[in-house]
């Protein structure tokens, strides 16, 4: 790449400098004196470029070299006499042979950062069994330099736990993204094929840099068309983009097709007809796009259509597309997530009572796809209990980036703490250790097909996620699919000294602000096992007096059963008994009043509202003070990035310093906080004025009571409220 070519590319990227289109791949200058050295250890680089992976490799080297490090150092096809780093495999490379061995073991998507000694002097290798390997390794790399880190001693080894991580986007064919928060579709159906838009590029690049390898482009909520002529040729131009990053496409098929499509008088899976019609299909895909990932299928929950409505299972339903995609290594992913028309004691129950006697019923690549937890992506739930019920099935998380519960796009929620929640929290399967992710990483049972999927948060708009913290999410989710047993305090230490600064007083606040956020959106959303609370249809603020409608599990009353005797959900073995879902021990735990963790202590119980708690306050005196607790906790959130933004506000005496953080991002992130405090406080006034409506008690001392009648926040309205898909 030539200095000129170089110099227009910086000059684009700061044309919109800090307005968090860069993500995590800034590439800003580090500090001199380090920029020093690693310009000597990365002098001169070898890395072929006759694949168009290979040459997506080089350019990311060359782009992210060039903005850290002011210049990118010379690059070679071939070994020169200086070189100083070797990227390729062992195929593309004759100097990677003698790692032949080495770099094996780790798997066709894995990936060595390692000095080793050739020629008399010391050489950073970064290499993979295949290309995509070596654009993950050069993704490790440039995150090393971006944080500041020593290449010293490199000898990194890595290979994905999991083998489908893929993110779900809900997006609709009119561009309009169900639950989305970032503005519209980043799919601009209209112009594909012929135009794809560079910001496809710069999609799959980020993806690859976390070792995202899977796209289902269209909402679980299907539209048949999604499968026609048309519509497959502009998911094959997107293919064609997102190939040399090693990203599949995948389609949410609807399940009824053969007849919307086809002309076919039924969709029945066990149906000749019908089975032909989908082998047809899946041969006109592959011929259209012949890494095609497979499907996605979301059938009879919420009103779609599914094998059930022909006295059929999940299982002959799944079974019917994975026999179409196994002759081209397609997989079926169908959802776990479903309800059906007649309304349950408790919905929580039905994912498990539906697939757990299908356990071994599907093909080898059906996988079978579980939100975290049995509601639906509340701010906590327990995990789901299908996790360690199905030892002869793969299961496969479903994740939600995009936060519909948990203050859509505005209010500052790090994710990272909720899925390392759900994802160390032990089954009890096989005895103690058995872990979720150990479940999804397939390791529990010996699993190979493996998977976790997180619902994109992804838009147009010029942040992709309509926040600057909102990327953390997806930074988060795919560290963590990668490898489900990292730490999600490390993963946004790297995420925060990226997009910000790795200068430790800048990191160290905001990896607070993040670690604390997702607590605090508990305490003022659904604290203590409270779940389903807010509004009717759009999900925007709180609504625990939402009744009646078409259903009772679609009602905040369903959920949290507020009495004038007390509050709480009973699934214990007196109500729903939906801890015996659970292993023995758990269930043990979960169904006692004495022993079941207080954060998920409604979730369980109906607790009356003078039970004591382990504070020594009472459930009601706890319940208040937990929402005021968390209003408090933003509150603090505001004061730690204030110390960033001004800082000369805590350098009491001396002159003013100037703010790390570039005037374009604060304007929005202090804007946004600000708004979370505003919509933490409604949080907090609307549930305490509901609930002391309900159980006619007294505020506990020093609580200011709500500011506003009950009257008041009920009869608000929000009818521009984005995302809602009903």
């Amino acid at each position: 790449m030539s200095s000129v070519v170089i110099a227009l590319l910086l000059f684009m990227g700061n044309a919109h400098a800090e307005d968090g289109y860069a993500l995590w791949m800034r590439y800003v200058p580090v500090e001199p004196a380090l920029a020093a050295t690693y310009r000597a250890q990365l002098s001169d680089i070898v890395a072929p470029d006759a694949t168009p992976t290979q040459r997506a490799a080089r350019a990311e080297l060359e782009r992210g070299l060039a903005g850290l490090l002011g210049t990118a150092p010379p690059m070679h096809a071939e070994a020169t006499q200086q070189y100083a780093v070797v990227l390729g495999t062992p195929a593309s490379s004759p100097l990677l042979a003698p790692l032949h061995s080495e770099i094996a073991s780790l798997g066709p998507e894995g990936y060595l950062l390692k000095r080793v000694q050739r020629d008399g002097r010391s050489v950073l290798v970064v290499a993979g069994q295949r290309d995509i390997g070596v654009l993950y390794g050069v993704f490790h790399l440039l995150r090393l330099l971006q944080t500041g880190a020593s290449l010293d001693a490199l000898d990194v080894h890595e290979s994905p736990r999991v083998h489908l991580r893929v993110l779900d986007h809900w997006d609709n064919l009119d561009g309009h993204v169900e639950r989305g928060y970032a503005g519209r579709s980043l799919w601009d159906w209209q112009s594909l094929p012929e135009w794809k838009d560079p910001r496809y590029t710069d999609y799959a690049r980020a993806n690859a840099s976390l070792g995202i390898n899977g796209t289902v482009l269209n909402n679980v909520n299907a539209s048949a068309w999604s499968l026609a002529p048309a519509y497959l040729d502009k998911a094959a131009a997107l293919a064609e983009v997102f190939r040399p990053y090693g990203i599949r496409v995948y389609l949410s098929a609807r399940f009824s097709a053969p007849i919307e499509l086809g002309g076919l008088k039924t969709a029945d899976p066990l149906d000749p007809g019908v089975q032909r019609w989908w082998r047809d299909k899946v041969n006109e895909i592959y011929t259209r796009i012949p890494d095609f990932g497979g499907f996605l299928v979301k059938a009879n929950s919420e009103g779609q259509p599914g094998p059930q409505d022909y006295g059929r299972s999940h299982a002959d339903g799944a079974n019917l597309l994975a026999n179409a995609l196994a002759p081209h290594g397609g997989v079926v992913m169908w959802r776990a997530f479903v309800y059906a028309h007649e309304v349950p004691a408790d919905r929580a129950t039905q994912a498990y009572t539906e697939f757990v006697g299908l356990d071994g019923a599907f093909r080898p690549n059906v996988i079978v796809q579980v939100k975290n937890g049995p509601i639906d992506f509340q701010p906590r739930e327990p995990f789901h209990p299908l996790f360690g019920a199905m030892p002869r099935t793969p299961l496969m998380m479903e994740f939600q980036l995009t936060k519909e519960y948990l203050g859509f796009a505005t209010h500052l929620v790090y994710l990272g703490p909720l899925f390392e929640e759900v994802l160390r929290s032990d089954t009890l399967a096989r005895g103690k250790g058995s872990t979720v992710a150990k479940v999804v990483d397939g390791s529990l049972e010996g699993h190979t097909l493996t998977g976790i999927a997180g619902v994109a948060n992804i838009g147009n708009d010029r942040t992709w996620t309509g926040s600057h913290f909102d990327q953390a999410n997806w930074y988060a989710f795919g560290r963590l699919a990668w490898n489900p047993h990292q730490s999600a305090r490390d993963i946004a230490a790297d995420w925060a000294a990226m997009t910000f600064s790795p200068d430790p007083t800048v990191v160290q606040p905001i990896v607070a602000m993040m670690m604390a956020s997702r607590e605090a959106a508990v305490n003022y959303m659904t604290p203590l096992g409270l779940h389903h609370l807010m509004a009717r249809g759009h999900h925007y603020g709180p609504g625990p007096w939402v009744d009646g409608g078409p259903r009772p599990d679609w009602t905040s009353v369903y959920y949290h059963r507020a009495d004038r005797n007390g509050i709480g959900f009973d699934r214990s073995a007196s109500g729903s008994n939906a801890v015996a879902q659970y292993a023995p021990e758990l269930a043990a735990q979960y169904g006692d009043l004495t022993k079941v963790p207080e954060p998920l202590l409604l979730w369980f119980h109906h607790v009356p509202w003078n039970h004591r708690m382990a504070s020594g306050r009472t459930l009601w005196d706890e319940l208040v003070t937990r929402y005021s607790l968390g209003v408090t906790q933003v509150q603090e959130m505001q004061r730690q990035w204030s110390t960033l933004t001004n800082p000369s506000k805590v350098e009491r005496g001396s002159a003013p310093l100037p703010s790390p953080i570039d005037p374009q991002r604060n304007a929005q992130i202090s804007a946004f906080l600000r708004i979370q405090l505003r919509e933490a406080r409604w949080w907090r006034d609307a549930s305490i004025a509901y609930f002391q409506s309900i159980n006619d008690l007294p505020l506990p001392a020093g609580e200011a009571p709500p500011p506003h009648p009950l009257a008041y926040y009920k009869s608000l309205q929000f009818p521009s409220a984005p995302g809602d898909g009903r």
